[in-house]
This record gives C-alpha cells, sequence and structure tokens, in this order.
C-alpha cells in the first residue's frame, strides 16, 4: 500500500507541475505575440500557480539600449503601490493600531482641521475603497507646470489646505477614484507607528518577503527601464514625495511574485491581511471594491486585482484565491488598454 501511495503522490506531482508548464508555455505565447505586434514596448511578466513561479519578459530597457528587460529588471509599479498601503492598513487592524470604522478625525497629523461638515464622517475603510467624499489633486494642472515630475508640486502644506478648506463630501459613499485618500492613508500609517512610511512598508513588506530590489526612495540602477508616454515621449520615473502611498513604488515581476506567494499564504501576515481587504466595502451597479482591491467575480472564480499607470508605465496584478494562482504585467509604456487586453486574453484562454 504505502507504494502504491508513493506512486500516486509522484503521478498526482507530475501532473501537477506539467500543468503549472502548460500554463506558463500559453501565457509566454500570448506575451510573445504581443510584443511581435507591439516591438516598441518591453514587457515582463511573472505568474505563480501552486507555489510554482514562472517569469517571462521581452524587449530592452529603452528604445536606445542593447540590453534585455528580464524579471529584476525594474519598472514603476504605479497605483499598484494602493494594494501594499492597503495590506499595511489591514496589518495595523490586525496589530490594534486602528479598525477599519474608525474615522480619520483623530489619525490625521497635527495640520489638519477638518471642517465642522466633515466631524466623524469618513472612516479608514472609505479613504481605501475610494468613497470619502474628498477633493483629489488635479492631475491636469500638475502635469501643465512639470510633464516629468507631476506630483513634484504636491506637497504636505497643499494637502492641508486642500482638507482644511473642504466643506462638504459632495460624492461620499459613491467611487471616484482618489489620489488623495491613499496619501492621507500613509499618513495615517505614520501616525499610528511612529515611524515613516518608507520605513513601515520595508519592515512590514518588503523584509518578511524577501523583496530586496523593491524601490522607494533611491532607484538609481542600471537594470531600470525608461518609461514612455502614449506619444512615444521619453518619461522619467517620479521621484518620492508625500503621495508615495499612491503610487509611487518601484518594482519588478521577480519581487511582485514573491508578494503574490505571501498574499496566497494565509499564515503570512500579508496573507491575513490580504483576506481583510478582500472582504467587500463598497458595491454598485459597476464595480465590488475591497480595500484597495477591485474584486471581479463570474460563475467559476473570485478575482482579486488593481492596475496603475504612471506617465509613461502601464501595470496590472490579479490573483485567485481559490485557484491559487497569481499574474504580474509590467509595461515600459503607458498604454491601459494593452495591459487591461493582456489579462483579458491570458485570463479567458488560459486562467479560467
Amino acid at each position: 500500500m504505502k507504494t502504491s501511495f508513493k506512486l500516486l503522490a509522484a503521478l498526482l506531482f507530475s501532473s501537477t507541475f506539467s500543468f503549472g508548464q502548460d500554463i506558463s508555455k500559453k501565457i509566454d505565447s500570448l506575451i510573445k505575440a504581443n510584443y511581435k505586434k507591439n516591438p516598441d514596448v518591453g514587457i515582463s511578466v511573472g505568474f505563480i500557480h501552486n507555489n510554482k513561479q514562472y517569469y517571462t519578459a521581452y524587449g530592452k530597457l529603452s528604445k536606445e539600449s542593447k540590453i534585455d528587460i528580464n524579471r529584476n529588471t525594474i519598472f514603476e509599479i504605479a497605483s499598484i503601490t494602493k494594494i501594499l498601503t492597503s495590506n499595511l492598513i489591514a496589518q495595523a487592524v490586525i496589530d490594534h493600531k486602528l479598525k477599519l470604522d474608525d474615522y480619520i478625525d483623530n489619525y490625521l497629523p497635527k495640520g489638519y482641521v477638518l471642517n465642522k461638515n466633515l466631524h466623524n464622517k469618513i472612516r479608514i475603510s472609505d479613504l481605501a475603497s475610494h468613497q470619502s467624499g474628498l477633493p483629489d489633486i488635479d492631475f491636469g494642472k500638475l502635469i501643465a507646470l512639470n510633464p516629468q515630475q507631476p506630483v513634484s508640486n504636491v506637497t504636505e502644506e497643499t494637502l492641508t489646505t486642500m482638507i482644511n478648506n473642504c466643506t462638504e463630501l459632495i460624492d461620499y459613499g459613491k467611487y471616484r477614484y482618489s489620489t488623495i485618500g491613499y496619501t492621507l492613508l500613509g499618513q495615517i500609517l505614520e501616525k499610528v507607528y511612529g515611524k515613516s512610511y518608507d520605513e513601515i512598508i520595508r519592515e512590514k513588506i518588503l523584509k518578511p518577503s524577501q523583496m530586496t530590489t523593491t524601490l522607494t526612495k533611491e532607484f538609481n540602477v542600471t537594470n531600470k527601464t525608461t518609461g514612455y508616454n502614449p506619444e512615444g515621449g521619453a518619461q522619467e520615473f517620479f521621484g518620492w514625495n508625500v503621495t508615495a502611498p499612491a503610487g509611487l513604488v518601484k518594482s519588478n515581476t521577480y519581487d511582485m511574485v514573491k508578494y503574490l506567494k505571501a498574499v496566497l499564504n494565509k499564515e503570512t501576515a500579508i496573507g491575513k491581511a490580504s483576506q481583510i481587504m478582500e472582504k467587500i466595502f463598497l458595491k454598485d451597479e459597476k464595480r465590488e471594491m475591497g480595500l484597495g482591491l477591485n474584486i471581479g467575480t463570474d460563475d467559476q472564480n473570485t478575482i482579486y486585482l488593481k492596475s496603475g499607470d504612471s506617465m509613461g508605465q502601464s501595470s496590472i496584478i490579479c490573483y485567485s484565491r481559490v485557484k491559487n494562482w497569481g499574474i504580474i504585467i509590467l509595461l515600459n509604456k503607458r498604454d491601459s488598454k494593452m495591459r487591461q487586453n493582456l489579462l483579458n486574453e491570458i485570463y479567458e484562454t488560459v486562467l479560467k
């Protein structure tokens, strides 16, 4: 009996491994086909299934470079940063530093003085699910001021002035994407932990997951892509500033797959926090939102995803807890349609 059981176990492992490799080959084929159609767009993809990791990449670091992109190549993950911030908020809940239904009033830095109409109105979960009703920064104006570094003109002073001058939450409880909301969440984290956001994310996400090449304040490395805007013009990486919790982390597919691995493991601190993030905090006719996560369902699966776009790069991350897979797609050009189409094609033909 023991021999038969060992043989069966070996066959099952072989079947699972072959299935994983078959998926990775199909994904690689789809990515390769996309690159042939769009040779000016560098792409890196990481995939994890049942704890097995796979990677593929096509293109060069820049239009002028002869160096190939690989799994360690640094991209801007842009607003995917928001799910890292959400995870830190959920970890703070586990650490008894705050509660998701707490009002933000007593968690903000001293410079903020909320108008009386806003007292005890906005919960921490409202910020994380984009339904706070607070005003947001005007990216159009910021881009006009500095096309390469638009968020450089956003300071703690401009943020406090914007929030302190707000007298009404015109769309509270309704979805409206918010950079300000996640900037405030970063400041809330700094207050409850007594450390900088950079220190917190390193201590609670990067070090536990061994994400050794994910970058924050400093990103002057050689294996880094050049980003390109939709018109093909080169774009600088955004410098680190107060809006960092909303979109300024830089990473690669190798490290982001490590993050996905931790997310899919229910026993890690990141995995436990992710399960809190996956609860529905906003639901309307168009979407379901967790904490920083879009939730998609069909008759076979529930998936959690987040996309990101900087001025010159696009990215998307997606995972299924039930089917135990996750995927990260990074492009060195701002092309939200391409990254969404790639994920849709991979999901419909391979992962569904």
